[in-house]
C-alpha cells in the first residue's frame, strides 16, 4: 500500500517568481504590506491564489522573532472545567482581556495526572505559563521551573522562581468560619479535593499537614482555627470531602450528612457551587436555614447571591488578569489578592 505524503507546501520564492517580484516585496506584502505599491501586491497574491499559498507559517514567524504571541494556562482538571466551573470562566476571562489588550492569544494545557503532563509542558509554544492551583506535588511546576519562561502559579503551592497569585486562604477561611460556627454544637465543613487523587469521603478532623493542595490545606487550617476559636475540638468537626467543585455532587455529600443520626446544625463549603448543593439537600430535608442549619460558601458567584448565602467574596477575574501580566513578564507590585466576607441571610450572625 502506497500512502501520500500529500501536495507541498508553496513556497514564498516560489509566489514571488511567479509574480515577478523579489522575494523581499512578496515578504512584505504579508508582514509590511503598507511598504508595498498596490500593483505588486496585487502580483502577489495572484500568484499566491493560483499557487495555493496561504501566507508565511506563523510557527516559522515565531521562531524568527523568538516569540508565540501567546500564553499557556496549565489546567489540572478537565478541559471541560474551563468552561463549566463559574470561577475558572471568571479566571480565564481575566487572563483573557490582558491577552487581548496585548496582542496575546492563549493557549489551555491541561493536565491529566498523566506520564505525559511534562512532555506537554515541554513541547507547548508559549511565551509564558499560567498554573492554575495544583498539589505540591505536581511534576508540572518542575518543568515550567525548567523552561525558564516567565511563570506565575494562581492559588499555589509557592515554589522558587515562580510568581504567586493568591488571596491568605487561610485567614479568609477563619473569618467565615467563625460565622458559619457561631452558636453551633456540630460545625461540618464541606472541602475541595485534598490531592491529586481526588478521593472523596467523611471523616473527623483531617489533618491539613496532610493535604497535598496548598488551597484546600489553608481553608482547612483556617477553619480548623474557627472551631477552636468557638470551643469546638477539631477531631470532632466533619470534614466531608468531594472530588470535583460540583453542586451535584455536594447536594448528595450533603443529604449524606444531613440524614445522619448527628447531623451538624452548620456547614461551611469551600465554594458557592458546594455551598448551593448543601442548600438543596436542606431544603430537601425540610431543614431551615439558618434556623436547623447555618451555610457559608466562597467566592461570591452569582449563585451566592441568588441563594441569599454569606461567602468568601473574591475576583478571580482580577487574578486572572494579574497572573497574565506576570506571565508576561511584569512584576506584580501586590502578590496578594483581596478579599472580604459578605454576611447575608444563610448564618445566624
Amino acid at each position: 500500500m502506497t500512502v501520500s505524503a500529500g501536495p507541498r507546501r508553496a513556497t514564498l520564492a516560489q509566489v514571488a517568481e511567479l509574480a515577478g517580484v523579489s522575494v523581499m516585496t512578496a515578504s512584505y506584502t504579508y508582514n509590511k504590506p503598507a511598504r508595498v505599491s498596490d500593483q505588486a501586491r496585487a502580483k502577489v497574491l495572484a500568484a499566491a491564489a493560483e499557487l495555493g499559498y496561504a501566507g508565511p507559517d506563523p510557527r516559522a514567524r515565531s521562531l524568527r522573532r523568538g516569540s508565540t504571541l501567546t500564553l499557556g494556562v496549565v489546567l489540572g482538571e478537565h478541559l471541560s472545567y474551563a468552561f463549566d466551573d463559574p470561577g475558572a470562566v471568571s479566571f480565564l476571562a481575566g487572563v483573557a482581556e490582558v491577552c487581548a489588550d496585548h496582542g496575546y492569544g492563549m493557549t489551555i494545557l491541561p493536565i491529566t495526572g498523566a506520564a505525559e503532563d511534562v512532555t506537554r509542558i515541554r513541547a507547548a509554544a508559549v511565551d509564558g505559563f499560567i498554573v492554575w492551583t495544583t498539589s505540591d506535588d505536581d511534576p508540572v511546576l518542575a518543568a515550567v521551573q525548567a523552561m525558564r519562561r516567565p511563570a506565575v502559579v494562581h492559588g499555589g503551592p509557592a515554589v522558587d522562581d515562580l510568581a504567586l497569585v493568591t488571596i491568605d486562604n487561610r485567614a479568609a477561611a477563619r473569618t467565615v468560619g467563625r460565622i458559619a460556627f457561631a452558636g453551633a454544637a456540630r460545625p461540618a465543613v464541606l472541602s475541595l479535593p485534598l490531592g491529586r487523587d481526588r478521593v472523596s469521603g467523611i471523616g473527623g478532623g483531617v489533618d491539613p499537614d496532610e493535604v497535598s493542595f496548598p488551597v484546600t490545606r489553608h481553608r482547612l487550617e483556617g477553619y480548623r482555627q474557627a472551631a477552636e476559636d468557638a470551643g469546638i475540638a477539631w477531631r470532632d468537626v466533619v470534614v466531608a470531602v468531594c472530588a470535583r467543585n460540583d453542586t451535584a455532587e455536594a447536594e448528595r455529600v450533603a443529604a449524606t450528612l444531613l440524614t445522619a443520626a448527628d447531623p451538624p446544625d452548620a456547614i461551611a463549603a469551600m465554594s458557592d457551587q458546594q455551598a448551593a448543593g448543601v442548600v438543596r439537600a436542606a431544603r430537601a430535608a425540610g431543614l431551615s436555614i439558618p434556623g436547623d442549619l447555618a451555610v457559608t460558601g466562597w467566592d461570591d458567584a452569582p449563585v451566592a447571591g441568588e441563594l441569599g448565602l454569606t461567602t468568601v467574596a473574591q475576583s478571580l477575574r482580577d487574578q486572572g488578569g494579574a497572573c497574565a501580566y506576570a506571565a508576561l513578564g511584569q512584576r506584580l507590585d501586590e502578590p496578594d489578592a483581596s478579599w472580604s466576607v459578605v454576611r447575608r441571610g444563610s448564618t445566624r450572625s
